[in-house]
């Protein structure tokens, strides 16, 4: 099974027109929508309506270009904001003092979600993985038995022994309390590395998400052109609404 995940619903009306075109067109099987953000509540309008599948895109370190959050909400996102953009290492580091603005935050934007969308998400993942992050890993911020975004997944030689075995030892981790794909794997890394063919093999055995951001040309050309079509033959595409709640094996290195 195939997930083709689209990330940054709602961040924009450019954005969300663009991911709304590629679902349209059967190109994407879900999305992850952002919360406060400049497209959000009409974002959350279109995807009711066209029923679609939207999981939750935690955002611990962009501004909020929307409104709707209290003030005491935005200043627990801000400080968060802050933390990350002093380091490229921040992720990895345990911060006790924001302990409670994380779990504050990602309450307020799974309220948020409830609100636009009348429902819970799919699944939960973040921008640009931060709900991999030291604090919200350690406090185990995200509720047990939700969907998660797992590590990228590499094949041996890609990355470095070290890095593999930290995204092993996370996923092991995720595994015993979410339920995770077996596989994730980026459409832009992919396209550049030549992957998508031994992607697609692995999805026709085990479950894969394939993140895509379309507002990308590249990445946007290639979900819209017959090379999709030719890469898909005898893959099923699935929503994360399609993934079994049975916690899946952590094999990605």
């Amino acid at each position: 099974m195939l997930i083709i995940n689209a990330d940054d619903w709602g961040r924009s009306r450019e954005e969300t027109d663009v991911e709304l075109a590629c679902f349209s067109k059967g190109r994407i099987t879900s999305v992850t929508a952002m919360m406060f953000m400049q497209d959000s509540q009409r974002a959350a309008e279109i995807a009711k309506g066209a029923r679609l599948d939207v999981g939750l895109h935690l955002n611990l370190n962009q501004s909020y270009t929307g409104a709707g959050c209290s003030p005491a909400a935005a200043q627990a996102h801000e400080r968060i904001v802050e933390f990350m953009a002093r380091s490229k290492h921040a992720m990895f580091v345990y911060h006790p003092i924001l302990k409670r603005y994380f779990r504050d935050v990602y309450q307020s934007q799974s309220d948020e979600f409830h609100r636009l969308y009348g429902a819970a998400p799919s699944h939960v993942d973040g921008h640009q993985h931060r709900h991999l992050c030291a604090n919200m890993l350690i406090d185990r911020v995200i509720p047990t038995g939700e969907k998660v975004r797992r590590n990228f997944s590499f094949w041996p030689g890609e990355k470095s022994l070290l890095n593999r075995t930290y995204r092993k030892v996370v996923d092991r981790w995720l595994a015993r309390r979410y339920v995770l794909t077996d596989y994730f794997f980026s459409l832009g890394q992919c396209l550049r590395g030549k992957r998508l063919d031994r992607v697609t093999e692995l999805a026709r055995t085990a479950n894969v998400e394939l993140m895509t951001h379309p507002i990308d040309s590249e990445e946007y050309a290639w979900l819209m052109s017959d090379r999709f079509s030719d890469a898909m033959q005898g893959v099923r595409l699935e929503p994360y609404a399609g993934l079994q709640s049975k916690r899946a094996p952590a094999r990605a290195a």
